[in-house]
């Protein structure tokens, strides 16, 4: 993928992420640690019981994390599937004798509307995310 196009993504993919992170992962992080700090203050707990109490505290977190992660996952395939078809397709008019700089304007412009398909997602991906995160329960 052309510098410039993956640059674009990758602000992109970060700026969502960090407000992810900003406004619903870094909550569940401060209440994961207080649950955790309360397990291990409970003077009635044995060992096992603290352990057992610390794991529900990290569960919602692990949820999150989880599903963030395959979200862009899912869009880093579907992105990589799509500049995989320029290849194909720049390709096959090189190999029909096309010269270079077609074959590069093609590939160039391929890739510029992949990347502008795939950013044209994130505003419904963040919002698909932003609801799942919601509905974890604490």
């Amino acid at each position: 993928m052309a510098e410039l196009q993956q640059t674009r993504v990758q602000k992109a993919v970060e700026d969502m992420v960090q407000s992810l992170e900003r406004d619903h992962i870094r909550k569940m992080q401060g209440r994961m640690f207080r649950c955790s700090a309360e397990c291990c203050e409970n003077p009635g707990y044995s060992m096992n019981q603290v352990h057992q109490c610390i794991d529900s505290c990290h569960t919602p977190l692990a949820k999150a994390q989880g599903l963030v992660t395959s979200e862009l996952e899912q869009f880093q395939d579907r992105l990589t599937r799509c500049t995989m078809h320029c290849n194909d397709k720049a390709k096959d008019l090189f190999d029909s004798g096309a010269k270079e700089p077609a074959v590069r304007a093609l590939m160039d412009k391929c890739v510029g509307s992949c990347v502008d398909d795939h950013l044209n997602l994130l505003p419904s991906m963040t919002h698909k995310l932003k609801e799942s995160l919601n509905s974890i329960p604490q």
